[in-house]
């Protein structure tokens, strides 16, 4: 379907705002973004005077569709807390498409989210960047973006130090990280031996004796290979430190979750190109290792050249998202900064950015469309599009799921 967006402001991300714009779309993806573009002739028009256009939003951190609402007991499927180390456990096993949260995340401009496991465990499972349509798994599933949830800090150490395991203490935390990194290492290496011995040997040798298949060192093995991002939730300055160092010392691919205390250590993560995601910023200090919780954080970080995604960690409170990159605006980060962290930041951190995150031509046609500032608390989002189709629109009343 060809559908063209005209007389919008149009916030490219990556080649400034075009006032009036117009974005062509061309079966699902973007054809050309500009100023002054010829139209072809049948193609659909959609009138955006006096409103903003923009990629789809982008939360790279958040539990939507596995942590289920209502919030009851029947739809916690998000922590495997019976072993601190659940690396062979997938979100995308308790992902439920028909979770209420969709509509309303759509309803408010984020068209993609990351969403997996939570930070009961120091290795909690795989999550997936999911795009929110479809009514199943499968058509929301964008495939290649599996990434391992870990977590350092109060969570892990408390859930088992309440049942007097490992681990209980920070120290045990790290270990129980390292520990099960060496068995994913021992693992591979006892593959890597047997190819190498099945090369060595004569055709009709006897077969090499390959070790018995371990779901969790497989999916951990693939964070060694760097197939897999290690994201680790991380809130002091010291926890950010240490998943620094655990992640030298066996070369993985590391985004830092939270990041809570990272302005205190800005600079650290700067020079090592450590992205991170940041929030939510809307957080009390329910807990010991948020006392020195800043709203200047992200704007922080940003000035710093650490790459910022703002992220919300909720469900259907991921429609809170633009009020969140307000937020970091009010508290200091640039203001093309906090929209690089709803988009192309949350983009590349996922793998993403060549499908996502700006308007450009050849990209994913997932765009929103605001009746003003987006970041605006009074702001509405008029009409969203994943993949050049309407699933949102509030004058019409287009709701994914057909309104549920």
């Amino acid at each position: 379907m060809a559908l063209a967006i005209v007389n919008g402001k149009v916030h490219t991300i990556t080649r400034g705002i075009l006032e009036p714009g117009t974005v062509l779309v061309d079966d699902g993806k973007i054809a050309a973004v500009g100023q002054g573009l010829p139209i072809p002739e049948g193609t659909e028009i959609v009138d955006a005077s006096g409103y903003w256009v923009t990629p789809g939003f982008i939360d790279a951190h958040s539990h939507i569709c596995i942590f289920g609402e209502p919030w009851v007991w029947a739809h916690d499927d998000g922590n495997e807390m019976t072993n601190p180390v659940t690396p062979q456990v997938r979100g995308v096993d308790s992902l439920n498409p028909d979770d209420p949260s969709v509509a309303d995340v759509v309803s408010a401009g984020v068209t993609t989210v990351f969403t997996g496991p939570g930070s009961g465990n120091v290795i909690g499972g795989t999550g997936v960047a999911i795009k929110l349509r479809g009514r199943t798994v499968d058509e929301m599933v964008i495939s290649g973006t599996e990434a391992m949830k870990m977590a350092l800090g109060e969570n892990p150490k408390k859930v088992y130090g309440d049942q007097k395991k490992t681990p209980s203490t920070r120290m045990g935390n790290a270990a129980v990280l390292r520990e099960a990194l060496v068995a994913a290492a021992n693992y591979l290496d006892k593959f890597r031996q047997a190819e190498e011995e099945a090369q060595e040997k004569a055709e009709g040798s006897r077969r090499p004796k390959y070790p018995e298949r371990d779901l969790r060192w497989e999916a951990l093995g693939k964070v060694l290979r760097r197939e897999m991002k290690a994201r680790i939730h991380a809130h002091r300055a010291d926890d950010i430190l240490t998943a620094i160092r655990i992640a030298e010392e066996f070369g993985l691919d590391l985004v830092i979750e939270h990041a809570t205390e990272g302005y205190r250590v800005a600079e650290i993560l700067a020079a090592k190109q450590i992205p991170c995601t940041v929030g939510p910023l809307h957080m009390a200090r329910f807990k010991m290792e948020l006392q020195n919780f800043t709203l200047e954080n992200p704007g922080i970080l940003a000035r710093a050249g650490v790459k910022v995604a703002i992220q919300v960690d909720e469900a259907s409170n991921t429609r809170w998202l633009p009020v969140h990159a307000g937020m970091a605006v009010r508290y200091g980060m640039p203001e093309e900064e906090a929209f690089r962290a709803v988009t192309l930041n949350p983009a590349s951190i996922l793998g993403l950015e060549n499908r996502l995150g700006s308007l450009e031509a050849g990209k994913d046609a997932d765009i929103a469309v605001w009746d003003g500032h987006p970041f605006a608390t009074y702001t509405k989002c008029r009409t969203v599009f994943i993949d050049g189709r309407v699933v949102f629109d509030l004058a019409s009343g287009v709701r994914p799921g057909g309104g549920r």
